[in-house]
């Protein structure tokens, strides 16, 4: 009986810490059942999503044999939900059929302010890829990497807002998406025969102050999308039938909902998603811990399927890259 007595306490501390545990996964998981981002700390906290399997697990753990069964309970529903959001999101193939007109292979980039220029040009030089969608790129930076890719796109600036669309095929420049902060060029290239829009995206980051230019720049994006993807065969159109690659860095995860509702919008596939690789880490890279947030994306409309996806070291940035290798078919 006295074993019992002094056991009761000890349950009811480590029951109390398994609830408090269970605070930060609970209202994470809720809000991405509820499909929002809702505020600060919330957008930072989704990027961790999967990692909070960990606590809610662990507290599950603690309440099963402190036999407090509605504890218990909220701990093993909060699990689920981490676990059934932790699952890809989207269609696992894009509707792509038809003869191949031409394939693309696509490397995205954050060169961190430039510094990861010398290493990017290596990497260019061994995978050799077609077009690359360069973000925190400042004139000096794209001048080193138009030695091989000399037909480009560019916002020509200091710091985060220097961006560039580069290609080793003839590119026809577009303006730098309005309503935005750091730069995002467009351009037209023309594969096998049919002309594909490109736009670099790089909106602002979720920080705590920022969460609302953040939102508002993935809906900027949103809307181009949405209307390219309205716009798409009909009569008239700015750009009728063309297909749409956009990339670069997104600053959010498959786990934001502002992020989710650009690749519905927009009609858009995860070229990581369709490879096999959605939940590889891109960022960030020279932390204690390995890269644990995917937030460097290449999304492809309709019209193409996907070879291959690769995530790769790139020393002096805090961004993995991302090279695809991209498909494009007669028909979506």
């Amino acid at each position: 009986m006295a074993g019992t007595h002094t056991s009761q306490p000890l349950h009811r501390a480590a029951a109390w810490a398994a609830r408090l545990l269970l605070v930060v996964p609970t209202a994470v998981a809720g809000c991405r059942l509820l499909d929002t981002d809702a505020v600060t700390p919330v957008p930072q906290f989704l990027a961790l999503l999967p990692w909070l399997a960990v606590p809610a697990g662990l507290a599950l753990l603690v309440l099963l044999p402190a036999r407090r069964p509605l504890s218990a309970a909220w701990a093993g529903a909060v699990l689920a939900v981490t676990l059934w959001c932790v699952q890809p999101y989207g269609p696992a193939a894009t509707p792509a059929r038809g003869p191949v007109t031409g394939e693309l292979r696509v490397l995205a980039a954050n060169v961190r302010f430039g510094e990861a220029t010398d290493a990017l040009a290596a990497l260019v030089r061994r995978e050799r890829p077609d077009l690359l969608f360069v973000t925190e790129c400042d004139p000096a930076c794209a001048r080193r990497l138009s030695a091989r890719h000399p037909y480009g796109a560019h916002v020509a600036a200091a710091g985060p807002a220097g961006s560039v669309i580069l290609g080793a095929l003839p590119l026809t420049p577009e303006p730098a998406l309005p309503g935005t902060s750091m730069g995002m060029p467009g351009a037209t290239v023309r594969v096998g025969g049919t002309d594909v829009t490109l736009r670099l995206a790089h909106p602002q980051p979720p920080l705590p102050g920022q969460v609302g230019p953040w939102k508002r720049e993935l809906g900027v994006l949103r809307d181009f999308a949405a209307h390219h993807a309205a716009t798409r065969g009909a009569p008239g159109a700015g750009h009728p039938g063309r297909p749409l690659v956009l990339a670069g860095d997104f600053n959010a995860t498959q786990d934001h909902a502002a992020f989710r509702s650009l690749l519905d919008s927009g009609g858009l596939h995860d070229a990581a998603r369709l490879a096999g690789a959605a939940r590889t880490g891109s960022w960030p890279r020279d932390a204690a811990v390995p890269p644990y947030a995917q937030i460097d994306h290449v999304l492809v409309s309709d019209a193409f399927t996907v070879r291959g996806a690769r995530f790769l070291d790139l020393p002096g940035s805090d961004h993995r890259a991302l090279l695809t290798d991209l498909v494009l078919h007669a028909r979506p």
